[in-house]
């Protein structure tokens, strides 16, 4: 009877552990050396760096630095805007707290993690120093902007140069493009021809690059033109009411509907 009632006990604890396991499978977070999957929702840069080793967090609120060249382990300064050097591939930052003041330099050029040996797009240079000093310590390391998660999608055309579209203003159905925020790539049908390339993304800042398309001809007119040309001229976007609106200084070019 005792061996009976001790299986029974021990059958009746294996579904928790399963479940437990299962529930740990599901929470566990993506990580790469910039952070996890909710860094990069909450920040728009991050950047990290060795001898020493060092972190950078830039967000909308607020800029967080973490290291231990100045004996304190964490710095968070107030969100700031970018000073524009003369040179367009840099942005400046300029932050300062109750206790330390700090410069942040991001140029656009390709950098190499001196241990790892991955390759970023952005080399950073930091200048930090504890306000009752003179000198500044200077760091350097490498970063990248994370790419909105909201963009990976698939969207199809509603909108093209402020006027609805319709099926027949293309060959058999309305373009769409898929794409992937992770690889910034996208992919999709441009209203005749399959299309793809690539998008840069910074901070508020949204362009669509390299764009390629199969050859097939096209009937006479279909706008497919009309939407790659207005794709290659995006400089911005917004997203709400599932949708994606593209823009650029001159006004709304095109408007894409979420589809799952």
């Amino acid at each position: 009877m005792k061996k009976l009632l001790s299986v029974l006990l021990l059958l009746s604890l294996i579904p928790g552990c399963k479940s437990t396991a299962l529930k740990n499978s599901d929470t566990k977070e993506t990580t790469s050396e910039y952070g996890t999957q909710e860094d990069q929702m909450k920040y728009y840069f991050t950047a990290t760096g060795n001898e020493p080793f060092w972190g950078l967090k830039m967000g909308r609120e607020g800029i967080e630095f973490t290291s231990l060249i100045t004996g304190k382990e964490k710095f968070i300064f107030p969100a700031s805007e970018a000073i524009k050097a003369m040179d367009a591939n840099v942005k400046m930052y300029k932050v300062v707290n109750e206790t330390t003041t700090a410069t942040i330099s991001i140029q656009h050029m390709e950098c190499q993690n001196s241990m790892s040996g991955a390759i970023s797009p952005y080399k950073v240079s930091i200048e930090i120093k504890n306000n009752t000093e003179l000198s500044f310590t200077k760091v350097e390391g490498c970063g990248h902007y994370n790419t909105d998660y909201r963009l990976h999608d698939i969207w199809v055309l509603e909108e093209l140069n402020g006027f609805k579209v319709f099926v027949t203003d293309f060959q058999k159905e309305l373009p769409r493009i898929e794409i992937n925020a992770a690889e910034n790539k996208f992919m999709g049908y441009g209203g005749c021809n399959a299309i793809s390339g690539s998008i840069f993304y910074e901070k508020e800042v949204l362009r669509f690059s390299k764009v390629i398309s199969t050859m097939m001809a096209c009937a006479p007119g279909n706008k497919e033109d009309q939407v790659i040309k207005a794709l290659q001229n995006t400089t911005t976007y917004t997203i709400g009411d599932n949708r994606l609106t593209l823009s650029n200084p001159s006004g709304k070019l095109l408007v894409f509907r979420k589809v799952d």
